[in-house]
């Protein structure tokens, strides 16, 4: 067999901000049927990892062209050296068109907290080289890690500008790596495009899993999240434009019949997308059922724990005339948000598993989810207020996120309370908005032997999506005072460093979505003192 292509290096690949060139090669003719085949670039949307543990990690890709045989086999090798001279493992596994032709190779047995690279090779091509790492055990040598770098992002629309943000989050500006990625939902938009956007939507607004594979092989093709998906592992979960706006549990927002079967389609190519598990492959009954939450201890430094704020949630209440999803409504419109508490945004199971799951023992519990769990109301709230008169209700509140599961985020923010949970930071996206809020129990007593904070928020705002007016949200900030800081005209994500003594949030902002080579500065920078909740200016 003729020598492969020459790799590009990682390095190589961020300071360019471009998709690798996949030279072509000669390969057998066992293995390409001619030499059309050979040419196409069989690793166009890129590589990545995800799911770390101390003892394992899944690479992924995904093999593209209209021309593939049903069963392709798809060599891969991991080095502990970017340059391949220690190798670590390697072997093949078959790339199936059941699953898009798409790699989740769960490798096990590797050391904890060690960086590796990996790579593939298939019909002659070889991919773009990746780097990964696992994460520290809970025992030993490496459990005692003194750092992790880790980012937060959401909200990536294709078609409301460009990525810069992943360019930046590649080349990691502090000087150190990222260790992980949180990527918080809405990795695609299901939307056709309006005229004149600055890059467009193919085939219009997608409901079937050839049209949902075809929206994600659109967005991986693009080559600053390939970096970033190359630069280190990441940890996903959904929201709802993976499969449709605000749709809850098995109800879409336009109350279709058949929404099972377009929720099944649309996990399925979810899955087939990213560095996720075999064991996570969702079922082909029951609109597509899968668990993605999780959670991982980062050895003695941190419990890290993720949920599914779509799947298992109620339906959102009072909603517009014939139409499913979420409303703006008055509390006193719409009293059944303060009346039925037993409503839940995570399911009763993911409730009582989420509660169970904080830990004492490290000194930071961190919960990633999808959106902004402060309460967040739109019109003056007076605390002096009747609850038990349904016109005294005072508030304005989105009924998607939390504040329409209000007894939801009270039973998880009173097992904070009661268990004393240390270090409890939760992190969200979905609102299209930088926020930074403190969480108590009940959000009107301000009084902390009544209602003691529990935990400091960080809401990251969107890769591209664009947000609300800063005018609408500085009036509600006046209205919000636990939310520290609010900036709605932001695009960027969350940077993160965090040791035992703080946590370090820098807010990586984009000078212009609409360019791709567009600078990343930092807005602001905010830190949280172990031991505290709370974050002041840096």
């Amino acid at each position: 067999m003729p020598d492969l292509p020459r790799r590009r290096s990682l390095r190589h690949l961020f300071a360019l901000g471009a998709a690798p060139v996949l030279a072509s090669a000669c390969a057998p003719a066992a293995l390409v049927r001619d030499a059309r085949v050979a040419d196409m670039p069989r690793f166009g949307l890129g590589v990545a990892s995800g799911s770390p543990t101390a003892d394992s990690v899944v690479l992924w890709t995904r093999l593209v062209g209209d021309d593939l045989p049903a069963e392709v086999p798809v060599a891969w090798e991991v080095a502990a050296d970017e340059g391949f001279g220690r190798m670590v493992a390697r072997g093949s596994e078959p790339a199936r068109v059941q699953d898009a032709h798409s790699i989740h190779l769960q490798l096990r047995g590797v050391e904890p907290a060690r960086w590796y690279w990996y790579r593939f090779t298939a019909l002659g091509q070889r991919s773009l080289v990746g780097r990964t790492r696992t994460a520290p055990a809970a025992a030993g040598a490496s459990a005692a890690v003194a750092r992790l770098e880790f980012a937060i992002a959401s909200c990536q629309r294709w078609d409301h500008g460009h990525w810069a943000a992943w360019r930046d989050a590649a080349a990691h500006p502090s000087g150190r790596p990222l260790d992980l990625v949180f990527f918080l939902g809405d990795y695609i938009y299901e939307y056709g495009s309006p005229p004149g956007v600055v890059r467009a939507h193919e085939g219009g607004a997608v409901s079937t899993l050839a049209g949902y594979r075809a929206r994600y092989a659109q967005y991986k093709s693009d080559p600053l999240l390939q970096a970033a998906h190359a630069a280190c592992p990441w940890i996903v979960i959904w929201d709802d434009h993976e499969v449709e706006n605000d749709y809850a549990a098995l109800q879409g927002e336009h109350l279709q019949p058949a929404f099972a079967a377009r929720r099944a389609a649309a996990y399925r190519a979810w899955w087939e997308h990213m560095p996720l598990p075999p064991s996570l492959r969702p079922e082909v009954a029951g609109g597509g059922a899968a668990t993605i939450h999780g959670r991982l201890d980062w050895g003695l430094l941190a419990r890290l724990q993720w949920i599914d704020t779509r799947q298992f949630r109620d339906p959102q209440l009072c909603p517009r005339p014939g139409r499913g999803g979420s409303n703006s409504v008055r509390l006193r419109d719409c009293p059944a948000l303060a009346s039925e508490p037993a409503r839940s945004l995570l399911g009763a199971a993911q409730e009582r598993w989420l509660a169970e799951g904080w830990s004492l023992a490290q000194p930071w519990n961190l919960l990633a989810q999808q959106t902004l769990m402060a309460r967040f109301t739109r019109e003056a709230v007076s605390a002096r207020a009747d609850p038990r008169d349904p016109a005294a209700m005072q508030g304005r509140y989105w009924t998607d996120g939390w504040d329409g599961y209000p007894g939801a985020r009270q039973r998880l923010l009173s097992v904070l309370a009661e268990r004393q949970v240390p270090g409890a930071v939760v992190l969200g996206g979905d609102v299209h908005a930088n926020y930074v809020a403190e969480l108590r129990v009940d959000p009107d007593e301000t009084d902390p032997a009544k209602s003691p904070l529990v935990a400091t928020e960080f809401c990251g705002t969107s890769i591209s999506s664009r947000g609300s007016p800063q005018s609408a949200v500085d009036a509600a900030l006046r209205l919000n005072p636990h939310i520290r800081h609010g900036r709605s005209e932001e695009r960027g994500y969350v940077r993160f460093a965090l040791t035992r003594e703080r946590l370090e949030a820098d807010l990586r902002v984009v000078a212009d979505p609409m360019d791709a080579s567009s600078a990343v500065t930092s807005s602001a920078r905010f830190i949280v003192e172990a031991g505290k909740v709370g974050a002041v200016p840096a």
